[in-house]
């Protein structure tokens, strides 16, 4: 039985029984923030493209006694967003606590000019306008709901690639980097509120977003190798995450080699810019 304390901080925390939304739940970092919040005393709502990998998050957060429901939902597509929100609430009986828009693909492998611009156009659709379309539908939702006072949250996931400016990877960095933008954007415009946001921006994560992007065969190959001799876990990413959200820290940077890179970009970002070209020139020879 938790102590009053206990109850107090919990109430505090908005990651502590949320009733929370997370996008792209089927896979990877979605389900993990999905199952992690259901450990935490949540409710959670999966929504993601593939109904029947939604539905296995459900089943494991169901599995260990927390409730979830699983809703078809294609972030790239603003009615479906628009319908995601009703039915959460419709679910809940109450407005969302937390909103985690985290429904991606992987792109890369080619160079500005040789892209195709189909694949930018998917990428975008999903990678940026999907938190778009989350932030415009959830932020209203949110910053209205009451008690006025109540933590709730944004997290918007973003990745180092966001101000990592890795060749080869211009639809991805650009649409890491847009969510990066949108998320400081939001956070100033809630500044005050009792709604929180940080944007995640880890490196490797082990996760099947190789198998399912939009990415070159040798791009793959190296991705696949830093995921496994570098990448944290999923479900390491979502409680460091979840933990600084409820910090109320804006940026989440889970793994060293992020902070080291976030570091060095802003101090000398042309120098870091030129290392970039001629770190990404090395592995491809």
């Amino acid at each position: 039985m938790l102590k009053p304390l206990d109850r107090l901080l919990n109430r505090a925390r908005t990651s502590h029984g949320a009733s929370a939304v997370v996008t792209g739940a089927g896979s990877g970092i979605g389900a993990a923030f999905a199952i992690e919040l259901g450990r935490r005393a949540g409710a959670v709502v999966c929504s993601d493209i593939d109904d029947l990998a939604a539905q296995r998050t459900v089943d494991t957060i169901t599995g260990q006694g927390a409730k979830a429901v699983a809703v078809h939902c294609d972030v790239s597509q603003i009615d479906d967003v628009r319908a995601l929100a009703e039915q959460a609430q419709s679910w809940f009986g109450a407005p969302p606590t937390l909103v985690i828009n985290n429904a991606g693909v992987g792109a890369g492998g080619a160079p500005i000019g040789q892209i195709p611009l189909d694949d930018w156009m998917w990428t975008l659709g999903i990678n940026l306008w999907g938190p778009i379309h989350g932030c415009h539908v959830f932020t209203p939702i949110l910053r209205e709901a009451e008690p006025v006072n109540a933590p709730r949250g944004i997290i918007n996931v973003a990745s180092a690639a966001a101000f990592g400016s890795a060749p080869g990877m211009a639809a991805y960095n650009v649409s890491k980097a847009g969510v990066l933008s949108l998320s400081e954007t939001l956070s100033a415009e809630l500044a005050g509120s009792a709604v929180k946001v940080t944007a995640l921006c880890p490196t490797f994560v082990k996760t099947n977003i190789v198998q399912s992007g939009r990415i070159s065969e040798g791009a793959s190959e190296r991705a696949a190798r830093l995921m496994r001799w570098t990448g944290f876990s999923a479900a390491k990413v979502a409680r460091i995450c979840l933990d600084a959200h409820d910090r109320g820290e804006l940026y989440c940077l889970p793994q060293f080699d992020a902070k080291i890179g976030w570091n060095i970009k802003r101090l000398a970002p042309a120098a870091y810019t030129r290392a970039a070209g001629f770190v990404a020139r090395s592995n491809l020879h």
